[in-house]
């Protein structure tokens, strides 16, 4: 266990080994909580990058294949989808 002074504006300096347990980067935040004991604990703010790959891929579609022009008519993200796209659920109107 390793030992922590406060400093007189309430600041602590985490050791060199709880950063890298914890695989901390400069100017990452850190949020603390009180868990049910009563004891402090450090909880990294997760980069939006490190979430990738998680999610097991969609059947049947290569995304790594459409063109990155957001007007064009493949790119999910455009105005007008392939009619059938598989990755995209819509209503259609009927009336």
């Amino acid at each position: 266990m390793t030992a922590l002074t406060v400093s007189p504006k309430f600041q602590v300096v985490i050791p060199k080994d709880i950063r890298q347990a914890l695989n901390l980067k400069t100017g990452q935040k850190v949020f603390i909580r009180l868990n049910d004991q009563g004891q402090a604990v450090l909880e990294p703010e997760l980069d939006i990058r490190s979430a990738r790959g998680f999610l097991p891929k969609i059947a049947d579609v290569d995304l790594a294949h459409i063109e990155n022009d957001p007007e064009g008519p493949e790119w999910p993200g455009g105005c007008a989808p392939l009619d059938g796209a598989q990755w995209l659920a819509r209503r259609v109107n009927t009336s």
